[in-house]
């Protein structure tokens, strides 16, 4: 079987795409001559294959639909809401495959889509009966499970120790006392993806203290997940990058198989395992998992569900961003993602749902206002919509250290006896954590000899290989309380050409401004680190003329920086070439 790759289904150009109107647009690949519709809206585009799930007619608009959503099938008149991309006529029949819109760095976009999309179906197993303690799932904290499948034991996404993104995410809960144990312990662990909640490094330190032979297994992304593992110092020799969507045995009952996210295929991932035909579905993090397409009737599913985990709106300022315009914004944003994630469970129908992967808190007292700003849904508060609108599907609402027997589970729905939950006295929330441990590791970097010497900025930028581009980023760095900090670094990139100025040119251009807190900036710049730690760690203030979102300029700095740390050694060298006279400490860029 081959693995698991995305497909090209039509593809416009810039020009292309500007001349797409608001509302339905039937577009025609002139290769294949196969027919999609794109949807255009101010939220972006939608995009499906025109062809009815019913008995696969074409369709065309709906002169009876005023708001110029709906499209009617020529065969026997099914009409589809390609906003919604589900079917209104029949009502509670299909819903219809999304297709992913990939916007391009030039302005046009492709409609892509993953293939094959049902790769699980390949070698199809027979359920085999479940003895009460074969299956066993226990919760650890956030994204971290344990999975006793048989004699096995497999563990997701293992975050146990110290914060994440930088410093600005640590665990809400308390971990199992024995959780460190009970990883150099497994037989396997699955890391889905490189955000710093799922790969830890200062866990996977530990384990690979004492087991540094463990075999990881992650997916075959573009970027790779352990792409930071050689400067980590981390000594784990047993990494296995899989290809996608190719099932992978373990024994001669258990396998599994990783999937590609459809929005993200360049880092996120998700899994499916298989233990005696019994199929255990974790998505993860995924936006759009395997594309939307996912089995059906999983024994078990597993999802993220809180929200939370972005910059946006808390950390910008200016404008429109007020505390009630925020407030307002992130309670309609978790109510979205509350019942999108209810129907999405009701439409694929797991036996089992448990929220997890939304365990974080924001606990480092310099991020108070995120703390309070950032509310999150809670797991309890989406099992009970899902327990409403879909009353057959048992739903559970870990806590650490918490074990769901999935035999007992199968049996009897109902059985109280399935989950054994934490004795009374276990402590479920943290209340300290060390934040000075790794505080003071981040701010080590503020007093490295490179940021004696100006010219680090332009090497730096160039290194990080991100220019054409009419924008210009106001850097500057301040103190925890993004105060600019005295004598610190206050800096113009002009990205249209990648140079310095002092001032802000004539010509119309885009305007960012950032305010990171120096300890965190510097830290990343040393490590050619990817700016995720800022962005989604809370980590800076950012303001922006137009009010408009840069993708090519994030997504570089959060997906494509090099896989490499700028040569810092080689920077030295030729700044001790060009002058052997001593530079002054915190030397900066004076703005006009």
């Amino acid at each position: 079987m081959t693995s698991q790759g995305l497909k090209v289904l039509l593809s416009l150009d810039a020009e292309a795409v500007a001349s797409l109107k608001d509302g339905l647009n039937f577009k025609k690949n002139p290769d294949d001559c196969k027919c999609y519709i794109i949807y255009k809206n101010s939220g972006g585009f939608k995009a499906c294959k025109n062809q009815c799930k019913h008995q696969g007619g074409l369709f065309i608009k709906d002169i009876e639909d005023l708001d110029g959503r709906t499209v009617k099938c020529t065969k026997h008149n099914w009409k589809l809401n390609v906003l919604t991309m589900k079917y209104v006529n029949p009502p509670d029949s299909f819903m219809q495959d999304e297709l992913e819109v990939e916007m391009l760095d030039d302005g046009g976009l492709q409609l892509v889509e993953l293939c094959p999309d049902d790769p699980w179906v390949v070698d199809p197993l027979e359920p085999l009966d479940l003895q009460e303690g074969e299956v066993k799932v226990t919760y650890f904290t956030h994204a971290c499970v344990e999975l006793k499948l048989g004699e096995k034991r497999f563990i997701f996404d293992p975050w146990l120790k110290g914060p994440a993104f930088a410093r600005g995410w640590w665990l809400l809960h308390e971990p199992p006392a024995d959780c460190m144990d009970r990883l150099c312990a497994a037989d396997l662990i699955y890391i889905s993806h490189m955000h710093s909640d799922h790969l830890s490094y200062p866990t996977l330190k530990v384990l690979s203290e004492r087991r540094p032979d463990m075999p990881i297994y992650v997916g075959d992304t573009s970027r790779p997940v352990f792409w930071y593992l050689e400067q980590s110092q981390v000594k784990l020799t047993n990494i296995k990058v899989i290809p996608f969507g190719i099932w992978q045995n373990v024994d001669e009952h258990l396998r599994f198989m990783i999937l590609m996210d459809g929005v993200h295929p360049e880092m996120d991932t998700c899994i499916i395992v298989q233990y005696k035909g019994h199929m255990i579905l974790n998505t993860v993090d995924c936006t759009r998992p395997n594309g939307g397409r996912l089995p059906q009737n999983v024994d078990l599913m597993m999802s993220d569900f809180a929200g939370g985990a972005s910059g946006f709106p808390m950390t910008f300022y200016g404008g429109k961003y007020t505390d009630s315009w925020k407030a307002e914004f992130i309670k309609n944003e978790r109510r979205k993602l509350l019942n999108y994630k209810a129907d999405l469970v009701k439409s694929l129908q797991p036996k089992i749902y448990c929220p997890f992967a939304g365990y974080f808190v924001e606990a480092h007292p310099s991020d108070r206002y995120i703390k309070e700003t950032n509310t999150k849904n809670s797991a309890a508060d989406l099992n009970a919509l899902i327990n409403k609108k879909t009353p057959g599907i048992r739903t559970w609402t870990p806590k650490p250290g918490a074990v769901l027997d999935l035999s007992l589970a199968l049996r009897d729905s109902t059985n109280s006896e399935a989950v054994t939950n934490p004795p009374a006295n276990a402590k479920i929330y943290k209340d300290s954590w060390d934040f000075n441990l790794y505080v003071d590791e981040l701010n080590s970097a503020i007093s490295s000899e490179i940021f004696k010497h100006q010219s680090w900025i332009q090497f730096y930028y160039t290194w990080a290989g991100f220019q054409n581009y009419n924008l210009l980023v106001r850097v500057i760095e301040t103190d925890d309380d993004f105060t600019p900090l005295t004598g610190g670094y206050d800096y113009l990139v002009d990205f249209l050409d990648l140079s310095f100025p002092t001032k802000r040119p004539d010509r119309k251009h885009s305007y960012l401004e950032l305010k990171n807190r120096v300890g965190v900036m510097r830290y990343l710049v040393l490590h050619g680190r990817l700016w995720d730690d800022l962005y989604i760690g809370f980590q800076n203030r950012i303001s922006r003329d137009p009010d408009d979102y840069h993708h090519k300029f994030w997504n570089h700095f959060q997906s494509y920086l090099p896989l490499q740390r700028p040569d810092w050694n080689k920077f030295l060298q030729e700044v001790h070439d060009i002058s052997q006279d001593s530079p002054k400490i915190w030397s900066y860029c004076t703005l006009v």
